[in-house]
């Protein structure tokens, strides 16, 4: 005996419906009543983020966002207040506003008026107007907060680093990127080097500190010392840490991923520091560190060896640094050396030797690699991602054709030329 569609019972309904992409979910709601009521089951929403633009009243947008258990929001454009959200939403758990720049401390002011202990994220990346008076109203309804982003925040000082220290000590994930203003005393308050004022966010596991300027090897040290749980920390585009606030980061043995891209003052050395501790990194980014060579790799090789990606695109390393590093690098999933025009078909010959687990690789801009090399690049059995960009090649050589032929990849990544 058959079962016509119509025949379902509303749970099967919406079993089937929660594999749908969030625009068919809607769609399926307006077929009939009762694919509607179905749609409607929280089972069908659980996870989904809702986008919206908020630019007239609309009674029945929360109550049917609530029918649905839905408590993840982004605004995409707001043009009535804040306060309409967060009284439309009493549960909300995810809200996210990043680019409304329209965003005022006044508006966030009236918005968090009581403590809202169900929301766990908040974004406010690139609301510029934002300031520490913010952060303050934050910081004191908000208690329960656990991801903050920041990022592009330039009115935001070391005073508002102060009052998230203060109230915010469940955070896990904090993103300063471009708070220009923020300093070495800034960190210490984070890192609870101030606790007679402020106990710190000393539960913090990512913090992303991007292009902060005024940062020096002091906040490291302050870093070091207070927030012994830090798992991700990005320190690109710091052109005030130097090779010596890697000491400093060395013992750090529950953080798995560093990034010091176009950090220019480190060198060598740096890693040196980084490979002589007790580190268990899974992850480095160097890429645009300029004074970076060789000798990294061989200091990787002794101290950094469990690796799984390794970014070095257009550091000064060359064929033999790869072949110091590639016979101890038993683990590493993706390396990226694109920009490192010195790497030639030698370098992809050790590597398709001795990097076998290799699942990506970057070759950008790599100008000295010819065919030979990439087919011994292609040839390795677990590679899915080959980033060809801007390499050369000449008309005898016919390489997409080639390619193709023997290639394990679905796809290659940029392009070839000719």
């Amino acid at each position: 005996m058959e079962t016509h569609i119509s025949g379902l019972f509303p749970e099967i309904l919406a079993m089937i419906f929660s594999y749908l992409d969030v625009r068919d979910k809607g769609r399926v709601a307006q077929v009939c009543a009762a694919w509607r009521d179905a749609s409607y089951h929280k089972s069908v929403w659980r996870g989904v983020e809702a986008k919206l633009h908020l630019r007239r009243a609309n009674p029945s947008l929360f109550p049917s966002l609530h029918t649905r258990g839905i408590k993840k929001v982004q605004i995409l454009s707001l043009r009535r207040s804040l306060s309409y959200v967060i009284q439309g939403m009493p549960n909300i758990e995810s809200l996210n506003l990043c680019g409304c720049f329209n965003l005022t401390d006044n508006g966030l002011g009236h918005a968090f008026v009581q403590d809202i202990p169900s929301l766990r994220i908040l974004n406010l990346s690139l609301c510029k107007p934002i300031t520490d008076s913010s952060l303050g109203r934050i910081a004191q309804y908000l208690k329960n907060l656990e991801v903050l982003e920041l990022g592009g925040l330039s009115n935001i000082t070391n005073t508002g680093l102060l009052l998230i220290a203060w109230g915010l000590h469940k955070l896990k994930s904090l993103n300063l990127r471009s708070c220009r203003h923020v300093s070495d005393v800034g960190i210490g308050h984070l890192a609870g080097m101030t606790r007679s004022a402020a106990e710190g966010c000393l539960f913090l596991e990512q913090l992303t500190l991007q292009d902060c300027q005024k940062l020096t090897d002091l906040s490291l040290k302050h870093v070091s010392k207070g927030l012994a749980n830090l798992k991700v920390l990005n320190l690109s585009f710091c052109g005030g840490i130097s090779d010596s606030s890697m000491i400093h980061l060395s013992n750090m043995t529950h953080l798995w991923s560093l990034n010091l891209r176009s950090c220019d003052n480190i060198s060598d050395t740096g890693i040196m520091h980084l490979a002589m501790g007790s580190l268990q990194l899974s992850g480095l980014d160097v890429s645009f560190c300029d004074k970076i060579g060789d000798q990294s790799l061989a200091y990787i090789a002794q101290g950094l060896y469990q690796l799984k990606s390794l970014s070095l695109c257009s550091c000064h390393i060359s064929d033999d640094g790869i072949n110091r590093m590639v016979r101890q690098m038993h683990e590493l999933k993706t390396l990226n050396i694109g920009q490192c025009v010195r790497i030639t078909d030698k370098g992809l010959e050790l590597i398709a030797d001795h990097l076998t687990q290799l699942t990506g690789i970057d070759l950008y801009g790599c100008t000295k690699i010819t065919k030979r090399g990439l087919e011994r690049i292609t040839q390795l059995p677990c590679l899915k991602v080959l980033n060809l960009g801007l390499w050369q090649m000449t008309e005898s050589e016919k390489v997409r054709g080639k390619l193709s032929a023997f290639s394990p990849l679905g796809t290659l990544e940029g392009r070839v030329e000719k």
